[in-house]
């Protein structure tokens, strides 16, 4: 019996769920899967799956293998990408998760750049939003978060952006722009939803003086948890909301959009990259964030210029 191939074979058929998916997943047929996994049964002298017609789940020996075993693949794993790394031109499949403004605004624009300094390094973006990610899943995972983001995940600071108040001039046109961010309570406010059940005030600070702020109990006519549709409502002329500065800076730039309540600001963001619980990172993983980093700060800096004269 070739161990290290059982106990990858045993490893996907948790993560895929079964034998017949584990089986696709590998291109074997199950019925290896299913001799492989009792193979490995037969080794260590226990069962390691309740297998039922219904359902597939762990013993406790077999939770317990499972979580030694993963580390070992996972070295093994990187101990091939180390050595390949120092011996071919970078190359192999890079897997990124991603929700979808950040897929769509960060990591698309960077993508045509990217391949034409790596050729063989292919990526394998995974667009969804989670509020747990399975970042072990992934050899890195976007994150955008507030101040107060302290989750416990080895992750590397991209960038940092601001949230600008913006309008459409239409939704101006006859009405007054507002000079206070008490002003707002009289506008028609566009804000992105907050995780969880509650509705929070909409707190500004100052750009220049952080420690000056607003907290406004505004009654939005709009939530929404996509900031691609926050500003196409904005564009459209439904209200004032606060967008990334560089998503907005286009915007700007054209005069679809003007920004208010300047230096005012809704927060600023922090972009992360997470990565798995790995000692080593492979060489494709480490150029990838080191690009990422360099040309998400120059979006920010360009977008950031742009807007002075806001």
């Amino acid at each position: 019996m070739d161990r290290l191939s059982s106990m990858r074979v045993f490893q996907r058929v948790i993560d895929e769920g079964g034998f017949a998916a584990a089986g696709r997943a590998l291109d074997i047929s199950p019925a290896v899967v299913t001799r492989l996994v009792a193979d490995l049964e037969d080794h260590l002298g226990t069962r390691l799956l309740h297998r039922t017609t219904r359902r597939l789940s762990l013993t406790e020996a077999g939770a317990a293998y499972l979580e030694r075993v993963r580390p070992i693949l996972q070295d093994v794993d990187e101990a091939d990408a180390l050595v390949s790394s120092q011996t071919t031109e970078l190359a192999g499949v890079l897997r990124i998760l991603a929700p979808p403004v950040l897929a769509t605004h960060v990591l698309a624009p960077l993508v045509a750049g990217f391949r034409q300094a790596y050729p063989k390094i292919v990526l394998d973006i995974e667009v969804a939003t989670y509020r747990e990610p399975p970042i072990e899943d992934f050899d890195l995972t976007l994150i955008g978060a507030d101040a107060s983001f302290d989750a416990n995940v080895i992750a590397r600071r991209i960038n940092v952006t601001e949230a600008i108040l913006v309008a459409a001039p239409s939704y101006l046109a006859g009405r007054p722009a507002p000079q206070v961010p008490e002003g707002l309570l009289h506008h028609a406010c566009l804000r992105i939803k907050p995780e969880g059940l509650g509705k929070r005030p909409w707190t500004l600070f100052r750009s220049d003086r952080p420690e000056e702020k607003a907290e406004l109990e505004v009654q939005p006519v709009l939530w929404a948890n996509h900031t691609d549709t926050l500003l196409g409502a904005t564009l459209g002329g439904a209200g004032i909301s606060a967008i990334p500065v560089e998503l907005a800076a286009p915007h700007l730039a054209s005069g679809a959009l003007v920004r208010v309540l300047s230096p005012w600001i809704a927060g600023r963001f922090t972009l992360y990259a997470a990565l798995p619980s790995r000692k080593f990172m492979p060489q494709r993983t480490r150029v990838f964030l080191d690009y990422l980093s360099v040309q998400t700060q120059r979006s920010v800096l360009r977008a950031l210029a742009a807007c002075e004269g806001c």
